[in-house]
């Protein structure tokens, strides 16, 4: 048994087209038409554009001209971000995968430049926990040309060449079952390069936590505050009161 994923074989054969770019295929064929055409990518709103070396590797050795903005730049509504010349049963097949290796590493990476944008602070990524673990490189990457300052999941490091970063989970606390011996152990045993961010929300209210972490952990660099529903989703209240 193996993870069902797509191997990049099959990706490169097409096979993660839509049915009807085959039926689009057959019947152009049949009729001898294969018309030059300028294929553009464009969209209703603004972002930050990511994708286009998935799309190099997907269309490499066919005789396309494939034309792009850099990645990390800002388009704009109607503006095309992407654009493939050549004859249409080049590339016909294709255009599945293409809108996917633009658009949801460009949605990323938009949502990253939205919070950096607005917090004017260091963000950090751990937006890989929802999302298929195959392609945590692609997101992580993405979030990280968006402008996060840093990316949590671990496997960057092998395939990206970037130090992944974190705090701590729920599980380190409730497996001590006691949120200051999980604190002190952290600080103890992790590199003491990592910054020591301690999660305030496992036991008590967070302002609780806050202090209780102040006051029986040598080395406090931050707190962290993971569970804003338990206030009915009211962050900006919970930050005031741990502040």
């Amino acid at each position: 048994m193996r993870f069902l994923i797509v191997d990049e074989d099959d990706i490169a054969k097409g096979l993660t087209t839509d049915k009807y770019f085959l039926w689009t295929e057959e019947v152009l064929r049949s009729k001898g038409l294969n018309p030059r055409v300028v294929a553009e990518v464009t969209t209703s709103t603004w972002g930050i554009f990511v994708g286009i070396n998935d799309v190099l590797k997907l269309l490499e050795g066919r005789e396309v001209d494939v034309y792009s903005m850099p990645e990390g730049c800002l388009f704009f509504p109607h503006e095309p971000v992407l654009t493939v010349v050549g004859r249409y049963l080049e590339f016909a097949r294709f255009e599945t995968a293409i809108l996917g290796f633009v658009c949801h590493p460009s949605a990323v990476a938009t949502q990253a430049f939205k919070f950096k944008l607005a917090s004017g602070k260091k963000v950090l990524s751990f937006g890989t926990r929802r999302m298929h673990p195959a392609i945590s490189a692609v997101i992580e990457r993405s979030a990280y040309i968006g402008g996060c300052d840093g990316v949590s999941n671990f496997s960057v490091e092998k395939y990206l060449g970037i130090e992944s970063v974190g705090t701590m989970p729920h599980a380190l606390i409730i497996c001590f079952g006691d949120q200051v011996e999980a604190w002190r152990s952290y600080d103890e045993v992790v590199d003491e390069g990592v910054p020591r961010v301690m999660l305030i929300d496992t036991y008590y209210d967070e302002k609780t936590e806050a202090i209780l972490a102040v006051e029986n952990v040598d080395r406090v660099d931050g707190v962290r505050l993971d569970t804003p529903s338990s206030r009915r989703g009211d962050m900006r209240k919970i930050v005031e009161e741990v502040r």
